[in-house]
């Protein structure tokens, strides 16, 4: 069989394990899409518009390990860099593949349509290389094998996305086959001289500390140490408490869980335990400005060892050359037990009492009827707002996911990545918490949903403003225009469809809706949940105090 470069293209990545790749058309990508869809192994999943594209793909990636978005040039690939900067920054190896000019106008002063109107067309590459971990430009077929599999062999090793440029007569050209796929795949040897020195400076630390507590960070799945965290906490017998971003990385039905760590905001019992304890072991953190409440709550000082994806620090002291898998196999075979942390405390319990069915809806009675749901096989997405604090309070069952974006935190990721999400592990059940107005920025990604008969169920919060920015600084900016939200769902449906639309403003009407949204499995509900706009975790109005106060520091003067 005569191969091009991109059928070589999706050869790998269906060796990786992609079963989908997201897709905009454009007329610099046309014959690309053509040489992808020659790949059975794989379907061709579109969008409606590229920032969705992108943050469909990064929904993708967290459900499935890796992803691709293909999109046009410029017009395409600069509206789904934002969504590429998201999965950098929440470390996720989405490959953006953009269509580029022809081969043939490089260096020949023309001027073409989707630029910027110059000459230059390296500009698009330049700005991706920010964002990205490996960026490439392939203008002949000869050199597009290697660096197809240098891009692919990054994104994968660094947990980051990468970017692939592709001229759209090369697309098409003849290249050679792609050869086995284990040369892109397997973790980092380690060096054992640097792991053995670092187990042995940890276990030196520990000497005489009894109150030893896990903090477990949002880059525990990137760094695919969950399975050895679990081992070191059985063994070690201490209390672990996670992080928020970090919701759902550890079991909240192992023995030794107390919460989530969050500061002021913490679950019951879990900060006390935290910042009394004369050891954290710091699990892949990430410790920026909302994660510690606006600086208040970042474990540091003597009795803290950060043990990051890639290097461990402990007792003033740095190691790297091995992984954190590495490190907790090693920690894990000759840790003391340290169980004194677990003794006399339990595991916080979310209870709600159930409300009059006939009052009007509060964020309690919508909380409590979606905890209630939730099984193993749930996923959770969980939207930038009061809704990280409702997901982030809930308890979960062994098996259960969440979903956030808290160091990008860009408002409407999460109905795309929904998207993605449930279109990489369609053995699930998804659920999606969103606000009105970040609905609003991608609200067209629910129309794929219904396209691709997704059952994704969707509690929308009608309560007419941007509440988290409320909470942080309030002003006329933070009020929107209400639509019928529940309404749009005939729209998307355009009467073939199988999307529901419902309106909940009692408890008694969420949960009919619940009932029947579960029972709809061939397309998407979306519950439009009407509560006042005052109604919201008492988490979120203590958080947002912290954070208006570290953004209103006055400009110190040296």
């Amino acid at each position: 069989m005569t191969y091009t470069v991109g059928m070589y293209l999706a050869e790998r990545l269906a060796q990786i394990g992609l079963k989908h790749h997201f897709a905009v058309a454009g007329d610099y990508n046309l014959v690309l899409l053509d040489q992808l869809l020659l790949n059975k192994e794989m379907e061709q999943i579109y969008c409606c518009n590229e920032l969705n594209c992108g943050f469909s793909a990064e929904g993708y990636a967290r459900a499935h390990g890796a992803a691709a978005a293909v999109v046009t040039f410029s017009v395409g690939a600069i509206s789904a860099m934002n969504a590429i900067g998201g999965a950098y920054a929440e470390n996720l190896p989405v490959i953006l593949v953009s269509g580029s000019p022809n081969s043939n106008d490089y260096g020949t002063g023309h001027i073409l349509h989707h630029t910027i109107g110059t000459n230059d067309y390296g500009y698009q590459l330049e700005m991706v290389r920010h964002l990205t971990c490996a960026a490439e430009s392939i203008t002949d077929a000869a050199s597009a094998p290697a660096k197809i599999d240098h891009v692919i062999r990054t994104a994968l090793r660094e947990r980051k996305p990468a970017y692939l440029e592709i001229a759209c007569n090369v697309a098409g050209a003849v290249c050679v086959r792609p050869g086995p796929v284990s040369s892109l795949l397997g973790e980092m040897r380690a060096d054992e001289t640097s792991l053995r020195a670092a187990v042995t400076a940890s276990l030196e630390w520990l000497k005489g500390r009894e109150k030893v507590v896990l903090l477990v960070g949002s880059k525990l799945r990137a760094a695919d140490a969950q399975a050895q965290t679990v081992e070191l906490a059985d063994h070690m017998g201490c209390a672990v408490t996670i992080m928020a971003a970090a919701k759902g990385f550890f079991p909240e039905t192992h023995a030794g869980f107390r919460g989530v760590y969050w500061g002021e905001v913490s679950d019951e019992g879990a900060q006390e335990l935290v910042e009394t304890a004369d050891a954290v072991i710091c699990l892949a953190p990430v410790f920026n400005d909302y994660s510690t409440v606006g600086w208040n709550a970042w474990p540091k000082g003597d009795n803290v060892l950060l043990a990051e994806p890639d290097r461990v620090t402990v007792d003033g002291q740095s190691f790297e050359g091995f992984t954190l898998r590495h490190f907790l196999r090693e920690l894990t075979a000759s840790a003391p037990k340290k169980a004194a942390t677990t003794q006399g405390s339990t595991a916080p319990k979310l209870e709600i009492a159930p409300a009059n069915l006939d009052a009007p809806l509060t964020n309690d009675e919508m909380t409590r009827q979606i905890q209630a749901i939730l099984t193993p096989d749930t996923t959770l997405v969980a939207e930038t707002g009061d809704s990280w604090f409702n997901a982030v309070r809930m308890n979960l069952p062994k098996g259960a996911r969440v979903e956030l974006e808290m160091q990008w935190g860009h408002i409407g990721w999460s109905v795309p990545s929904a998207f993605g999400n449930a279109m990489g592990s369609q053995d699930r059940r998804h659920v999606l918490m969103v606000g009105d107005g970040s609905f609003q920025l991608t609200a067209q990604e629910v129309a794929q949903m219904v396209r691709y008969e997704l059952p994704v169920l969707i509690f929308l919060v009608n309560n007419r403003g941007y509440v988290i920015e409320i909470a942080i600084h309030d002003g006329p900016y933070n009020y929107i225009k209400n639509w019928d939200y529940a309404g749009l769902m005939e729209v998307f449906n355009a009467v073939e469809g199988h999307g529901l639309g419902l309106k909940a403003a009692t408890g008694a009407e969420l949960q009919d809706a619940i009932k029947k949204g579960l029972a709809n499995r061939k397309g998407p509900t979306l519950i439009e949940c009407s509560i006042d706009r005052s109604d919201c975790t008492k988490q979120l109005v203590e958080w947002g105090k912290r954070v208006a106060a570290t953004n209103a520091r006055k400009p110190q003067i040296v």
